[in-house]
């Protein structure tokens, strides 16, 4: 939180002080949203590894966490 100078707080009251936090954090929350790319973007998802091209070719199943993309 020290990014967001959230050690010095400007206001004093724990009242004044809780809209501060509320306020940095949709701040950082409107940031971050702004970052990500529009739903109807072009998203392609990443051609498939030599590990799991490997899983594919021996007609493995791959674990939950290599499935990218389908």
């Amino acid at each position: 939180m020290d990014g967001h100078r959230g050690r010095r707080y400007r206001y004093r009251g724990l009242a004044k002080t809780h809209v501060q936090h509320v306020v940095t954090a949709l701040a950082i929350n409107v940031e971050r949203l702004s970052l990500q790319e529009p739903a109807g973007g072009p998203y392609r998802p990443r051609p498939p590894t030599a590990f799991q091209q490997h899983h594919d070719k021996l007609g493995l199943l791959r674990p939950l966490w290599l499935r990218q993309g389908k």
